[in-house]
Protein backbone atom coordinates (compact mmCIF):
# COMPACT_ATOMS: atom_id res chain seq x y z
CA UNK A 1 0.00 0.00 0.00
CA UNK A 2 1.09 3.62 -0.64
CA UNK A 3 1.76 5.93 2.19
CA UNK A 4 1.38 9.64 2.13
CA UNK A 5 3.46 11.47 3.89
CA UNK A 6 4.24 14.82 5.52
CA UNK A 7 7.08 15.14 2.89
CA UNK A 8 5.03 14.55 0.00
CA UNK A 9 2.23 17.13 1.67
CA UNK A 10 4.56 19.76 2.08
CA UNK A 11 6.46 19.09 -1.36
CA UNK A 12 2.72 19.52 -2.96
CA UNK A 13 2.34 23.07 -1.58
CA UNK A 14 5.11 24.52 -3.34
CA UNK A 15 3.83 26.58 -6.21
CA UNK A 16 7.04 28.80 -7.56
CA UNK A 17 8.49 27.80 -11.09
CA UNK A 18 11.30 26.77 -9.29
CA UNK A 19 10.58 24.15 -6.35
CA UNK A 20 14.09 23.28 -4.32
CA UNK A 21 13.51 20.32 -1.94
CA UNK A 22 16.73 19.99 0.24
CA UNK A 23 16.65 17.80 2.94
CA UNK A 24 18.70 14.92 4.74
CA UNK A 25 18.34 11.13 4.63
CA UNK A 26 15.59 9.01 4.38
CA UNK A 27 13.51 12.23 3.97
CA UNK A 28 11.72 10.93 1.02
CA UNK A 29 12.79 13.62 -1.10
CA UNK A 30 12.37 11.35 -4.88
CA UNK A 31 9.79 9.14 -3.75
CA UNK A 32 7.30 12.30 -2.55
CA UNK A 33 8.35 14.36 -5.75
CA UNK A 34 7.42 11.11 -8.05
CA UNK A 35 3.87 10.92 -6.67
CA UNK A 36 3.03 14.69 -8.33
CA UNK A 37 4.17 13.72 -11.10
CA UNK A 38 2.77 10.79 -11.59
CA UNK A 39 -0.75 12.47 -10.62
CA UNK A 40 0.41 15.35 -12.60
CA UNK A 41 0.42 13.15 -15.82
CA UNK A 42 -2.57 11.63 -15.37
CA UNK A 43 -4.74 14.41 -14.81
CA UNK A 44 -3.34 16.35 -17.39
CA UNK A 45 -3.32 14.91 -21.48
CA UNK A 46 -0.26 15.63 -23.49
CA UNK A 47 1.96 16.32 -20.55
CA UNK A 48 5.78 16.07 -21.20
CA UNK A 49 8.03 15.14 -17.94
CA UNK A 50 11.55 14.93 -17.74
CA UNK A 51 13.42 13.04 -14.89
CA UNK A 52 17.06 13.77 -14.97
CA UNK A 53 20.27 12.93 -13.08
CA UNK A 54 24.19 12.67 -13.20
CA UNK A 55 23.68 9.55 -14.89
CA UNK A 56 21.84 6.18 -16.27
CA UNK A 57 22.89 3.70 -13.96
CA UNK A 58 22.36 6.48 -11.27
CA UNK A 59 18.56 6.87 -12.45
CA UNK A 60 18.53 3.29 -12.73
CA UNK A 61 19.26 2.37 -8.88
CA UNK A 62 17.37 5.62 -7.91
CA UNK A 63 14.15 7.45 -9.53
CA UNK A 64 13.71 5.21 -11.91
CA UNK A 65 13.17 2.55 -9.57
CA UNK A 66 10.97 4.25 -7.16
CA UNK A 67 8.80 5.56 -10.19
CA UNK A 68 8.39 2.24 -10.81
CA UNK A 69 7.65 1.15 -7.45
CA UNK A 70 5.00 3.49 -6.85
CA UNK A 71 3.26 2.98 -10.10
CA UNK A 72 2.75 -0.63 -8.93
CA UNK A 73 1.63 0.04 -5.39
CA UNK A 74 -0.70 2.73 -7.24
CA UNK A 75 -2.33 0.36 -9.55
CA UNK A 76 -1.33 2.65 -12.23
CA UNK A 77 1.48 0.60 -14.17
CA UNK A 78 1.62 -1.23 -17.16
CA UNK A 79 4.83 -3.05 -18.53
CA UNK A 80 4.23 -2.17 -21.77
CA UNK A 81 3.69 1.38 -21.94
CA UNK A 82 7.27 1.35 -20.21
CA UNK A 83 9.78 1.64 -23.54
CA UNK A 84 13.05 -0.01 -21.92
CA UNK A 85 15.21 1.08 -24.54
CA UNK A 86 14.54 5.08 -24.51
CA UNK A 87 13.44 4.82 -20.49
CA UNK A 88 10.13 6.70 -21.26
CA UNK A 89 6.71 5.35 -20.08
CA UNK A 90 3.94 6.76 -22.14
CA UNK A 91 0.51 6.85 -20.29
CA UNK A 92 -3.05 5.98 -22.10
CA UNK A 93 -3.55 9.68 -22.24
CA UNK A 94 -0.21 10.37 -24.36
CA UNK A 95 1.66 12.12 -21.26
CA UNK A 96 4.66 10.80 -20.63
CA UNK A 97 7.51 10.50 -18.28
CA UNK A 98 11.01 10.15 -19.75
CA UNK A 99 14.61 9.53 -17.95
CA UNK A 100 17.67 10.96 -18.94
CA UNK A 101 21.41 11.64 -17.83
CA UNK A 102 22.78 14.80 -18.11
CA UNK A 103 25.84 13.11 -19.79
CA UNK A 104 23.77 12.76 -23.14
CA UNK A 105 24.29 16.13 -25.18
CA UNK A 106 21.21 15.17 -27.55
CA UNK A 107 19.09 15.16 -24.82
CA UNK A 108 20.65 17.75 -22.34
CA UNK A 109 19.86 20.28 -25.61
CA UNK A 110 17.14 18.67 -27.31
CA UNK A 111 13.16 18.91 -27.16
CA UNK A 112 11.18 20.90 -24.90
CA UNK A 113 8.95 19.77 -22.00
CA UNK A 114 6.66 20.66 -19.60
CA UNK A 115 8.08 19.44 -16.26
CA UNK A 116 11.58 18.90 -15.39
CA UNK A 117 12.68 17.12 -11.86
CA UNK A 118 16.42 17.35 -11.37
CA UNK A 119 17.35 14.44 -8.97
CA UNK A 120 19.87 15.11 -6.78
CA UNK A 121 20.85 18.17 -8.22
CA UNK A 122 24.21 18.88 -6.41
CA UNK A 123 25.79 15.92 -9.10
CA UNK A 124 25.20 17.84 -11.99
CA UNK A 125 27.13 21.40 -12.73
CA UNK A 126 24.79 24.83 -13.57
CA UNK A 127 25.77 24.65 -17.41
CA UNK A 128 23.82 21.65 -17.46
CA UNK A 129 20.87 23.13 -15.40
CA UNK A 130 21.11 26.31 -17.38
CA UNK A 131 20.78 24.05 -20.66
CA UNK A 132 17.45 22.21 -19.13
CA UNK A 133 15.27 25.11 -17.21
CA UNK A 134 15.73 27.08 -20.71
CA UNK A 135 13.52 24.56 -22.32
CA UNK A 136 11.44 23.72 -19.24
CA UNK A 137 8.37 25.86 -19.54
CA UNK A 138 5.86 25.10 -16.09
CA UNK A 139 7.63 24.33 -13.37
CA UNK A 140 10.81 22.64 -11.77
CA UNK A 141 11.75 20.16 -8.83
CA UNK A 142 14.93 19.93 -7.51
CA UNK A 143 16.03 17.94 -5.24
CA UNK A 144 19.84 16.87 -3.18
CA UNK A 145 21.19 16.41 0.56
CA UNK A 146 23.13 19.93 1.32
CA UNK A 147 26.24 18.00 1.71
CA UNK A 148 27.70 21.69 0.86
CA UNK A 149 27.18 25.21 -0.74
CA UNK A 150 26.56 24.90 -4.63
CA UNK A 151 24.88 26.80 -7.12
CA UNK A 152 21.39 26.17 -6.08
CA UNK A 153 22.30 28.36 -2.99
CA UNK A 154 24.40 30.75 -4.87
CA UNK A 155 22.23 31.41 -7.66
CA UNK A 156 18.56 29.79 -7.28
CA UNK A 157 17.54 30.20 -3.50
CA UNK A 158 16.76 33.89 -2.81
CA UNK A 159 15.31 34.10 -6.58
CA UNK A 160 11.53 35.37 -6.80
CA UNK A 161 10.54 32.40 -8.90
CA UNK A 162 11.84 29.77 -6.44
CA UNK A 163 9.90 28.11 -3.63
CA UNK A 164 12.46 26.11 -1.09
CA UNK A 165 11.19 23.34 1.72
CA UNK A 166 13.76 21.39 3.99
CA UNK A 167 12.71 17.86 4.73
CA UNK A 168 14.39 15.38 7.30
CA UNK A 169 13.55 11.70 8.23
CA UNK A 170 10.63 12.76 10.58
CA UNK A 171 8.59 13.69 7.54
CA UNK A 172 8.68 9.99 6.22
CA UNK A 173 5.90 8.03 8.41
CA UNK A 174 6.75 5.39 6.34
CA UNK A 175 9.92 4.86 7.31
CA UNK A 176 11.14 1.41 9.10
CA UNK A 177 11.53 2.10 12.93
CA UNK A 178 15.15 0.39 12.64
CA UNK A 179 15.98 2.83 9.77
CA UNK A 180 15.16 5.71 12.37
CA UNK A 181 16.95 4.19 15.52
CA UNK A 182 20.40 4.07 12.92
CA UNK A 183 19.92 8.06 11.92
CA UNK A 184 19.62 8.76 15.19
CA UNK A 185 22.38 6.77 16.58
CA UNK A 186 24.87 9.63 14.75
CA UNK A 187 22.94 12.49 17.56
CA UNK A 188 24.85 11.14 19.87
CA UNK A 189 27.96 10.84 17.94
CA UNK A 190 27.65 14.30 16.88
CA UNK A 191 29.12 15.15 20.15
CA UNK A 192 32.12 13.27 20.00
CA UNK A 193 33.57 14.81 16.82
CA UNK A 194 32.94 17.93 13.99
CA UNK A 195 32.64 15.01 11.88
CA UNK A 196 29.42 13.32 13.22
CA UNK A 197 27.89 16.95 14.18
CA UNK A 198 28.41 17.98 10.18
CA UNK A 199 27.06 14.40 9.65
CA UNK A 200 24.00 14.54 12.07
CA UNK A 201 23.54 18.39 10.82
CA UNK A 202 23.32 17.48 7.06
CA UNK A 203 21.66 13.93 7.17
CA UNK A 204 19.37 14.36 10.27
CA UNK A 205 18.28 17.98 10.59
CA UNK A 206 18.54 18.46 6.59
CA UNK A 207 20.69 21.47 6.90
CA UNK A 208 23.60 22.63 5.20
CA UNK A 209 26.87 21.12 5.88
CA UNK A 210 30.32 21.83 4.90
CA UNK A 211 31.97 18.72 3.44
CA UNK A 212 36.02 19.14 4.45
CA UNK A 213 38.66 16.51 4.15
CA UNK A 214 37.27 14.57 1.57
CA UNK A 215 40.38 11.73 0.93
CA UNK A 216 40.50 11.43 -2.46
CA UNK A 217 40.85 14.13 -4.95
CA UNK A 218 42.27 12.32 -7.81
CA UNK A 219 39.63 10.66 -9.10
CA UNK A 220 37.46 11.17 -12.49
CA UNK A 221 34.03 8.98 -13.76
CA UNK A 222 34.54 7.65 -17.10
CA UNK A 223 31.42 6.11 -19.21
CA UNK A 224 32.94 2.24 -19.43
CA UNK A 225 35.93 0.32 -19.40
CA UNK A 226 37.75 1.01 -22.53
CA UNK A 227 38.01 -2.47 -24.90
CA UNK A 228 42.18 -1.57 -24.40
CA UNK A 229 42.22 -1.44 -20.86
CA UNK A 230 44.03 -4.33 -18.88
CA UNK A 231 42.16 -5.88 -16.30
CA UNK A 232 44.03 -6.80 -13.62
CA UNK A 233 42.01 -8.48 -10.68
CA UNK A 234 39.56 -7.33 -7.95
CA UNK A 235 39.33 -6.44 -4.41
CA UNK A 236 37.18 -7.90 -2.06
CA UNK A 237 35.42 -6.33 0.85
CA UNK A 238 32.98 -8.70 2.75
CA UNK A 239 29.65 -7.27 4.31
CA UNK A 240 26.00 -8.82 5.11
CA UNK A 241 23.13 -7.43 6.81
CA UNK A 242 24.13 -3.81 7.72
CA UNK A 243 27.29 -3.50 5.33
CA UNK A 244 27.23 -4.68 1.83
CA UNK A 245 29.87 -6.79 -0.08
CA UNK A 246 31.41 -5.61 -2.19
CA UNK A 247 33.71 -6.45 -5.43
CA UNK A 248 35.72 -3.66 -7.18
CA UNK A 249 37.40 -4.56 -10.16
CA UNK A 250 40.47 -3.21 -11.15
CA UNK A 251 41.78 -2.07 -14.59
CA UNK A 252 45.12 -0.37 -15.69
CA UNK A 253 44.90 1.95 -18.76
CA UNK A 254 47.56 4.56 -19.94
CA UNK A 255 49.31 4.21 -16.71
CA UNK A 256 45.90 4.95 -15.31
CA UNK A 257 44.09 2.83 -12.89
CA UNK A 258 40.59 2.08 -13.33
CA UNK A 259 37.79 1.00 -10.77
CA UNK A 260 34.40 -0.43 -11.39
CA UNK A 261 31.85 -1.56 -9.00
CA UNK A 262 31.30 -5.16 -10.09
CA UNK A 263 28.90 -6.13 -6.60
CA UNK A 264 27.64 -4.25 -3.79
CA UNK A 265 25.00 -5.63 -2.13
CA UNK A 266 23.99 -6.90 1.56
CA UNK A 267 22.66 -10.12 2.50
CA UNK A 268 24.56 -12.14 0.41
CA UNK A 269 25.82 -15.57 1.06
CA UNK A 270 29.31 -16.70 -0.08
CA UNK A 271 27.43 -18.99 -2.82
CA UNK A 272 25.81 -15.74 -3.80
CA UNK A 273 28.86 -13.63 -4.33
CA UNK A 274 30.03 -16.88 -6.48
CA UNK A 275 26.99 -16.56 -8.83
CA UNK A 276 27.72 -12.90 -9.48
CA UNK A 277 31.12 -13.18 -10.06
CA UNK A 278 31.77 -12.22 -13.80
CA UNK A 279 35.27 -12.12 -13.96
CA UNK A 280 38.87 -14.60 -15.14
CA UNK A 281 39.12 -16.56 -12.52
CA UNK A 282 42.74 -16.64 -12.87
CA UNK A 283 43.40 -13.49 -11.93
CA UNK A 284 44.26 -12.29 -8.30
CA UNK A 285 40.94 -11.35 -6.13
CA UNK A 286 42.37 -10.02 -2.87
CA UNK A 287 40.00 -9.69 0.23
CA UNK A 288 39.36 -9.13 4.01
CA UNK A 289 41.27 -11.39 5.87
CA UNK A 290 38.95 -11.32 8.72
CA UNK A 291 36.68 -13.92 6.76
CA UNK A 292 39.11 -16.54 6.37
CA UNK A 293 35.77 -19.19 6.11
CA UNK A 294 34.73 -17.29 2.85
CA UNK A 295 37.65 -17.17 0.96
CA UNK A 296 38.28 -20.76 1.44
CA UNK A 297 34.50 -21.25 0.10
CA UNK A 298 35.47 -19.19 -2.94
CA UNK A 299 38.66 -20.89 -3.57
CA UNK A 300 37.48 -23.93 -3.76
CA UNK A 301 34.90 -22.82 -6.53
CA UNK A 302 37.80 -21.69 -8.70
CA UNK A 303 38.44 -18.95 -8.02
CA UNK A 304 42.26 -17.14 -7.50
CA UNK A 305 41.58 -15.11 -4.20
CA UNK A 306 43.32 -14.44 -1.50
CA UNK A 307 43.50 -13.02 1.65
CA UNK A 308 45.10 -9.18 2.04
CA UNK A 309 47.79 -8.72 4.56
CA UNK A 310 46.91 -6.32 6.92
CA UNK A 311 49.40 -4.13 9.33
CA UNK A 312 48.84 -1.77 12.35
CA UNK A 313 49.09 0.80 9.56
CA UNK A 314 47.26 -0.57 6.48
CA UNK A 315 44.69 1.36 5.99
CA UNK A 316 47.00 4.57 5.44
CA UNK A 317 48.97 2.84 3.66
CA UNK A 318 46.42 1.82 1.15
CA UNK A 319 44.96 5.33 1.19
CA UNK A 320 48.47 6.21 0.31
CA UNK A 321 49.50 4.22 -2.36
CA UNK A 322 45.34 4.67 -4.29
CA UNK A 323 46.53 8.61 -3.66
CA UNK A 324 49.55 8.27 -5.72
CA UNK A 325 47.43 6.97 -8.70
CA UNK A 326 45.34 8.64 -11.49
CA UNK A 327 41.63 7.06 -10.62
CA UNK A 328 39.21 6.70 -13.25
CA UNK A 329 36.32 5.43 -11.94
CA UNK A 330 33.05 4.11 -14.01
CA UNK A 331 29.44 6.18 -13.78
CA UNK A 332 27.92 2.60 -13.22
CA UNK A 333 29.77 2.51 -9.77
CA UNK A 334 27.14 4.47 -7.95
CA UNK A 335 28.34 3.61 -5.03
CA UNK A 336 31.56 3.44 -5.02
CA UNK A 337 31.48 7.18 -6.17
CA UNK A 338 29.02 7.95 -3.49
CA UNK A 339 31.78 6.64 -1.16
CA UNK A 340 34.80 8.80 -2.66
CA UNK A 341 32.74 12.18 -2.51
CA UNK A 342 32.57 10.98 1.48
CA UNK A 343 34.58 9.38 3.03
CA UNK A 344 36.66 12.14 4.71
CA UNK A 345 39.82 12.46 7.56
CA UNK A 346 38.31 11.90 10.73
CA UNK A 347 38.70 14.89 13.08
CA UNK A 348 38.56 15.25 17.02
CA UNK A 349 36.65 17.42 19.31
CA UNK A 350 38.24 20.32 18.51
CA UNK A 351 37.96 20.36 14.22
CA UNK A 352 41.80 19.19 14.34
CA UNK A 353 42.13 16.87 11.53
CA UNK A 354 43.04 13.23 12.78
CA UNK A 355 45.83 10.63 10.78
CA UNK A 356 42.87 8.68 9.81
CA UNK A 357 39.97 7.92 7.81
CA UNK A 358 36.27 7.99 9.22
CA UNK A 359 34.94 4.47 9.54
CA UNK A 360 31.93 5.25 6.94
CA UNK A 361 31.10 5.16 3.08
CA UNK A 362 34.28 2.59 2.86
CA UNK A 363 33.43 -0.51 1.57
CA UNK A 364 33.61 -0.26 -1.88
CA UNK A 365 36.87 1.69 -1.00
CA UNK A 366 37.97 -0.72 1.38
CA UNK A 367 38.19 -3.44 -1.61
CA UNK A 368 39.71 -1.10 -4.01
CA UNK A 369 42.24 -0.45 -0.94
CA UNK A 370 43.05 -4.32 -0.54
CA UNK A 371 43.72 -4.85 -4.20
CA UNK A 372 45.87 -1.50 -3.82
CA UNK A 373 48.29 -2.88 -0.85
CA UNK A 374 48.68 -6.19 -2.82
CA UNK A 375 48.97 -5.28 -6.15
CA UNK A 376 49.81 -1.55 -6.60
CA UNK A 377 52.29 -0.71 -4.40
CA UNK A 378 55.54 -0.49 -5.83
CA UNK A 379 57.59 -0.23 -2.44
CA UNK A 380 56.79 0.11 1.31
CA UNK A 381 56.50 3.47 2.57
CA UNK A 382 54.16 5.23 5.14
CA UNK A 383 53.44 8.89 3.31
CA UNK A 384 49.89 9.69 3.68
CA UNK A 385 48.47 12.77 2.25
CA UNK A 386 46.15 14.39 4.32
CA UNK A 387 44.25 17.33 2.10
Amino acid sequence: MFQTTTAQSKIARLRKRVRIVQGGTSSSKTFSILPLLITYAIQNPFSEISIVSESIPHLKRGALKDFQKIMILTDNYKDANFNRSSLKYTFSNNSYIEFFSVDQPDKLRGARRDILFVNECNNIDFESYQQLAVRTKKFIYLDYNPTNEFWVQTELINDADSDFVVLTYKDNEALDPAIVREIEKAKVKALTSTYWANWWNVYGLGMLGSLEGVIFQNWEQIDTVPAEAKFLGCGLDFGYSNDPTALIGVYEYNGKIIADEMIYSTSLLNSDIITLMKQERTLPIWADSAEPKSIEEIRRAGYNIKPVVKGADSINFGISVLQQKELLVTKSSTNLIKELRHYSWDVDKTGKKLNKPIDDFNHGLDALRYFAMMQLAIKPHRKVIIT
